[in-house]
């Protein structure tokens, strides 16, 4: 019976691992079916049920778990080691970075020559989801390890210079105060699709392109995430859109990315169409009648041209440059920013590339120029920046350009940042919109800024470590009137920035439990010259209640209380301590070595320590604040006499200290 049962044990067991092993698949053919497709979101479903089937756990990866012998566990281990790179891929290409970063995490366990890209792509995922200057700094050390071990000379090889300058450029860039104000706008206008693109139209009004799903397709069972032309209403960060743009629609084609000329009455729109993933896209006009656009028409074929895309329009507010992206030939690569000039009655010359100064080997995209200020703002990856698509700025006037310079944090993300459009004639980067998916899984979305115009700040450091310190209070004051003015709290770069008037006097108090405050003066006189400062970085010193602290170079005559002079100047940094930490409460204490009686030592311990007392309360600080207390030779922190029973100098020059203690803060 019990040999019955034993078989009967053997067989069912069996016949699981057959349908694990038939799950797994089934799983994973239909995962690699959808890969193949290109539909990556579909296949990362596929390859998720797939794992299910194995025994072994997320972050726990041991081959030997997999592969002890025999080929049919050779072969599981690398059905496992495919499923998860693949999941990763699949995350990765719809843009779900954070997954995609679990799973690449993974795979940098496995064997390199199988997987020879697991680490750059794992380095690329952390930098998309980077927040802070660590998460940049984390990124920095998977790139410069990709550099180390990978033999390629390719585009990825070249792609990983990039990248290590911009998690070092990143991490340098976010320990300065951010230069705009970037909101989500709130209301209805980012729900659901890709919303992105804005072109103000009035001071309330602007239109936009997004692929929100279209009822009447979804009523027809039609793909609904058309990209179209909508129109939103409200400010300054809240927006309701409730219907399209009232513009011919040709089927099987999307728009969007639209500029306007300055009497409002033509538009340039981009038009494409997507087959087998491929997109293909032209730029239209249209032309106003009423309240309704007719039907857009496209551009010649000096614009169009045949075979190559043309995309993202923009007509500058004096009316005289149509700008556009494309990758036509004669550019630096993929996609660059042309423009043409524009005639007598809205003809366009023949286009000119931009040139070798804005224009990269990578992506530039959706050009904006401020005429008053003769600006250009574009957006590319080709250059030094936090990763993905950054804003950069140059200063121009067509003829010739100023190299261009990132417009930084918060403006730029770790993400995709484009189309910015601005809402002040005149002084055009001062207030608009952009484009972002710094805050999406998968899609753009619109969000407001606004240019910190005159700005002052600094970085906070703890003093063990010289590292930022999160958490500090930060109070900005007139020091005139000593009026406080704004408070904030340092994040996980330690920096703070404050809006600031020019001229003025400013004293600026930093502050953290458990740490010793500081404070200090600034004028804003030097932004008369330039948007912002940068006072110098200040550590704060942490203290525990009770815990002495020796207070270094303080000196007495011999056998004297008496304080010579080079100690009342070492005492002088402690009363600034206590002026900068009003509310403390101290202890002043003074030791001795073990010469001498041990009632003599006490008595001149309790001497030197009230001298010091005496002299911080002469200098203005409250009897009540400080107290003194000899200790005499009662508690030594160093042998005074050596193991032979030799005198120890050094350990009685260590006894002879001064110390002080917070007894209350």
């Amino acid at each position: 019976m019990k040999k019955v049962t034993l078989i009967l044990l053997l067989m069912a067991g069996c016949s699981l691992n057959a349908l694990r092993a038939q799950l797994i698949y089934d799983y994973k053919r239909t995962a690699d079916t959808y890969f193949e497709q290109k539909d990556y979101y579909s296949a990362a479903q596929y390859y998720s049920k797939a794992l299910t089937t194995f025994t072994v756990k997320p972050g726990e990866y041991k081959p030997y778990q997999l592969v002890k012998d025999g080929k049919s566990k050779q072969k599981k281990l690398k059905d496992y080691e495919q499923v998860v790179y693949r999941l990763a891929e699949s995350y990765r290409m719809y843009y779900d970075y954070s997954n995609a970063e679990k799973w690449y995490a993974e795979a940098v366990n496995f064997d390199p020559v199988q997987f020879p890209l697991a680490r750059f792509w794992y380095g690329t995922c952390i930098r998309a989801n980077a927040k802070t200057a660590a998460d940049y700094e984390k990124a920095l050390a998977q790139f410069q390890q990709f550099k180390q071990s990978y033999k390629g000379v390719d585009e990825y090889s070249n792609r990983t210079g990039l990248e290590i300058q911009n998690c070092e450029f990143a991490v340098e860039e976010m320990k300065y105060p951010p230069r705009y104000e970037v909101v989500k706008v709130t209301g209805n206008i980012n729900q659901g699709g890709a919303n992105y693109a804005p072109v103000p139209v009035s001071s309330n009004t602007f239109y936009f392109t997004s692929s929100r799903p279209d009822s009447v397709l979804l009523e027809k069972k039609a793909n609904p995430f058309v990209n179209t032309l909508y129109v939103a209403r409200g400010g300054p960060s809240n927006f309701e859109s409730n219907e399209k743009l009232s513009i011919p629609m040709e089927k099987g084609m999307e728009q969007g990315a639209a500029a306007i000329t300055p009497d409002g009455n033509t538009m340039y729109i981009t038009r494409w169409t997507k087959k087998d993933g491929i997109k293909q896209s032209s730029i239209y006009r249209s032309t106003r009648s009423g309240s309704t656009w007719s039907e857009p028409q496209p551009l010649e074929a000096a614009i169009n041209a045949p075979g190559y895309n043309a995309k993202e329009p923009y007509v500058t507010a004096d009316g005289k440059y149509f700008l556009f992206v494309s990758d036509r030939p004669g550019g630096k690569g993929k996609f660059d920013i042309w423009y043409s000039t524009i005639g007598a009655g809205g003809a366009l010359s023949a286009p000119s590339n931009m040139g070798n100064t804005i224009n990269t080997i990578e992506e530039e995209s959706a050009p904006f120029y401020d005429p008053a200020k003769q600006v250009l703002v574009f957006s590319t990856s080709g250059r030094t920046g936090f990763g993905g698509l950054d804003f950069f700025s140059s200063k121009g006037d067509f003829t010739r350009w100023a190299v261009p310079e990132n417009m930084g944090y918060p403006l730029n993300s770790a993400k995709d940042d484009l189309y910015f459009a601005s809402l002040v004639s005149g002084n055009a980067l001062q207030k608009g919109f952009i484009s972002s998916d710094r805050e999406s899984v998968c899609c753009l979305e619109i969000f407001a800024v606004k240019r910190k115009v005159k700005m002052a700040g600094g970085l906070v450091l703890d003093c063990d470590g010289n590292k930022p310190l999160e958490g500090a209070r930060i109070t900005l004051l007139d020091s005139t009137q000593r009026n406080v003015l704004e408070t904030q709290t340092t994040g996980p770069g330690g920096n703070y920035t404050f809006e600031v008037e020019m001229s003025k006097k400013y004293k600026v108090l930093i502050e953290k439990e458990n740490y010793f405050s500081k404070n200090f003066n600034f004028t804003s006189e030097q932004l008369s010259m330039v948007d912002s400062m940068m006072n110098p970085a200040v550590c704060l010193k942490r203290f525990e209640i009770d815990k002495p602290i020796v207070i270094n170079d303080i000196f007495y005559d011999y056998n004297k209380a008496s304080l010579r002079p080079e100690s009342k100047v070492v005492l002088d940094s402690l009363y600034y301590l206590l002026l900068d930490n009003p509310k403390m409460e101290i202890e002043l204490g003074a030791h001795t070595d073990s010469k001498g009686t041990d009632a003599y030592n006490l008595k001149l311990s309790n001497e030197r320590a009230k001298s010091c007392v005496d002299y911080l309360v002469g200098k203005g600080i409250p009897q009540n604040r400080v107290i003194s207390k000899g200790y005499g030779e009662s508690r030594p922190i160093a042998p005074n006499t050596l193991p032979n029973g030799k005198d120890n100098p050094d350990g009685r020059q260590l006894n002879r200290r001064t110390e002080f203690k917070v007894l209350k803060n």
